[in-house]
């Protein structure tokens, strides 16, 4: 990864910036880019002048994208990797909860990954190669459980991107591939779940080497793939 140019989205969470640190320490350049205005104390002390670390993009909006995107390849001369991460979750019965969830989360999980896309197209293009990594769901892939129809169907959305995307990108020297993640060991899941076994989880670092790998030179061969890492889950 030393000398390559990669765009995190979602990248000041517990997933986001496991994966931009992994990069990171492989010699990237690292764009971290979140909705979030501030930026974790955190990560101001882990990443330093050779990354960018842009608070406040709204990556649902293509201009706030574009010009969250376009300071990423001024200041590094170009993108050649693009995660997309950015998300969110909501557990909601459709008879107790309300449509507008459905268009929460499909603009949470689904429209930012379309948008993030659409807007780094042409950097990566110009490039001449590149890669794109997105982070769908395990559970997307498997049978919806109760509570789960909104976010489900906006991490399907995912899958089905990257595999219409990849066909579409196949002669263009740019590889499209979707990581399916079980349930991640965070602090969040911790206090949500507290009678689970972690250790049966799956860790952020394990899943941001999966993402390193498909960024590689190693992976050239693999396009419109989606990976389960599941952890012993």
């Amino acid at each position: 990864m030393t000398g390559r140019n990669v765009v995190v989205t979602g990248a000041f969470g517990i997933l986001g910036s496991a994966i931009a640190r992994a990069f990171a320490g492989r010699g990237a350049h690292v764009a971290l880019l979140d909705l979030a205005q501030n930026v974790p104390p955190s990560l101001q002390a882990d990443f330093g002048p050779g990354h960018l670390l842009l608070g406040g993009v709204d990556l649902g909006d293509v201009e706030s994208t574009r010009k969250a995107m376009l300071a990423a390849a001024m200041r590094f001369g170009g993108i050649d990797v693009l995660v997309n991460v950015a998300g969110g979750f909501q557990w909601q019965t459709l008879l107790d909860g309300t449509v507008e969830t459905w268009d929460q989360l499909y603009r949470m999980n689904l429209r930012t990954a379309v948008v993030s896309c659409k807007v780094a197209l042409p950097m990566l293009i110009e490039r001449g190669r590149g890669r794109i990594v997105n982070i769908g769901a395990g559970a997307a892939a498997a049978r919806a459980g109760a509570g789960m129809g909104a976010y489900t169907a906006s991490k399907a959305g995912v899958q089905r991107l990257t595999e219409s995307l990849a066909e579409e990108l196949k002669d263009r020297g740019i590889t499209v591939n979707a990581i399916l993640p079980g349930t991640i060991d965070t602090p969040r899941n911790r206090a949500d779940m507290p009678e689970a076994d972690f250790s049966r989880w799956v860790a952020p670092t394990a899943i941001a080497e999966v993402g390193v790998f498909l960024a590689s030179d190693a992976a050239q061969a693999v396009t419109g793939a989606a990976i389960p890492v599941f952890g012993r889950g």
